[in-house]
Formats: C-alpha cells, structure tokens, sequence
C-alpha cells in the first residue's frame, strides 16, 4: 500500500522516473501533468492559457487536487506533480523532489513539446510565476519550501540510469524495512 510523490519544477524528472518507479514496483501511475495537459486539451487550450484560466478560477485547481488526495488515500501509487507531496500529505510514505538547474529542464521540455528553447523558456517561466502566485494564494503554499520531502535529488547531477539506481534503492530498501 506504499504512496510515492514526485514533486518538483517542470522538466526536472518528475514523469520520467515516478513512471519508472510505478512500473518497476507495480503501483498505479497518476499524473497532475497529464491531468492538466488532458483539461487543456479538453478545453481547446495550451497549457499556458489553461495556466492564466486556472488563475482566474480556483475550481481547475481544487479539481485536479482533490483527485490527488484521493489516489493516495487509495494507495498502492506513484504520483507525479509539483503539488503532489503536500496534496498526498500523511498518506505519502515516500516524498521525492527533483531538481535541476533552469536550462536544463529548458531543454528538456523543448525536445518533449518539440519547441525552440525561446519558446519552452517562456511558457516555463510563465507557468511556474502563476503556479508559484497561484498555491500561494489558494493554498499558502509555498512551492520552493522542500522541507516536507525526505529524498531531494538532482537529476542532473547523474546520468538517467544512476538517477534511476539511486531512486531504485530508496523505494525498495524503504518497502524492505516498512514491509512487516
């Protein structure tokens, strides 16, 4: 029944390795992003004007968190989203947080989205300043406090596999001693 989070900013990891780690360990896989990239499809948006929407109507947002709380009270899951740790609260056992530095994950959501480096750079900076605003105002969250994650890694300090390994070793070496 093992909850996992991976939070952190756009294009630090979150997906690639909280996907991983479900498939690895068969857990379920919930993803914010995907959620959202599917309410902006949905609603005929890009990410960013569901971004300047969601600013607008709180409701977007306590959606797609509430559905959050709900995975983990199931258990069993790897969530992904840079709210995930603090929407997952006590029934995460595992919080991640990944970095990594601006130009990296710059480039990262370039070659995802298939766009030049100006244009995932602003569309990046655009959406963390209003998401940054937003969990404040909506939550009081402060999304650049890492203090309730127990793993904060840098995924650009290794290459994908050793990021892999490391995160591999945390979530078996914690079900080995917590599955009693």
């Amino acid at each position: 029944m093992v909850v996992i989070t991976f939070s952190g900013l756009h294009g630090a990891g979150k997906s690639t390795h909280a996907k991983q780690i479900a498939e690895e360990f068969g857990l379920r896989y919930v993803s914010a992003g995907d959620i959202a990239r599917k309410v902006a499809r949905e609603k005929g948006l890009t990410l960013t004007e569901l971004t300047d929407l969601a600013a607008r109507d709180a409701s977007i947002d306590e959606e797609m968190d509430t559905m959050t709380r709900r995975e983990a009270e199931k258990g069993s899951v790897v969530l992904d989203g840079q709210l995930v740790g603090w929407m997952a609260g006590d029934f995460a056992d595992i919080k991640v947080y990944l970095k990594a530095p601006l130009s990296v994950r710059v480039a990262r959501l370039a070659s995802r989205d298939s766009v030049s480096l100006e244009e995932a750079s602003r569309e990046l900076l655009h959406r963390e300043a209003a998401e940054r605003e937003r969990y404040k105002s909506l939550y009081g969250i402060d999304v650049g406090d890492i203090s309730i994650y127990e793993v904060i890694l840098d995924t650009a300090l290794l290459g994908l596999e050793s990021t892999r390994k490391v995160l591999r070793t945390v979530v078996r070496e914690y079900i080995s001693t917590h599955d009693r």
